[in-house]
């Protein structure tokens, strides 16, 4: 089977359970965001393998698939979304990432001032996937003022990612260069 199915040439695009929308349904929108956020930790992710962070990043990236996947359900069928098998974004995963931040808070990461990214190519990569975050917390904001995504966690999960991705970009531009994969 071939990835062009040329479905989408008329400006719409698939969305689960054979639902189409148009291409610029802020639903969309939003999933194209969380999924460039993916993207963006994922190259961050590939310049700190074998790292505690990478793992990190690994969970992170599993619980935006979930993500992407309720944000391309339709109202309409959220109960069938919910009984599905698919990964779903839950508070228990927005408490993995507090509880993430606490350890490195704890462990006397201190900051003063603004950051300034480029200390090194894998923090640069960690700030710029932070700022793809915010841009994706924005677009989810958008859908969930829409009314058509009820009981979210995904705002406060991005909310809390973007704190996170800044902290480990801290922590490794603060890391000694021989300490640093580039």
């Amino acid at each position: 089977m071939s990835i062009t199915t040329k479905t989408g040439d008329d400006g719409e695009t698939g969305l689960l359970f054979s639902r189409r929308t148009g291409k610029d349904d802020p639903r969309i929108a939003a999933c194209g965001d969380v999924d460039e956020l993916n993207a963006a930790i994922g190259l961050a992710k590939a310049h700190l393998q074998n790292t505690e962070f990478a793992k990190k990043l690994t969970t992170i990236q599993q619980a935006l698939i979930a993500l992407m996947g309720e944000l391309a359900t339709l109202p309409e069928d959220t109960k069938r979304y919910a009984a599905s098998q698919f990964d779903k974004l839950t508070a228990i995963d927005t408490e993995k990432l507090d509880e993430w931040i606490g350890e490195m808070e704890g462990g006397g990461l201190s900051f003063k001032g603004w950051a300034l990214p480029g200390e090194s190519v894998p923090s640069a990569h960690l700030d710029f996937a932070r700022t793809v975050c915010r841009r994706a917390e924005r677009s989810v904001v958008a859908v969930l003022r829409t009314g058509t995504l009820a009981d979210s966690q995904a705002v406060v999960f991005l909310n809390r990612l973007s704190d996170l991705l800044w902290l480990m970009a801290r922590a490794v531009a603060k890391a000694p260069r021989k300490e640093q994969l580039a």
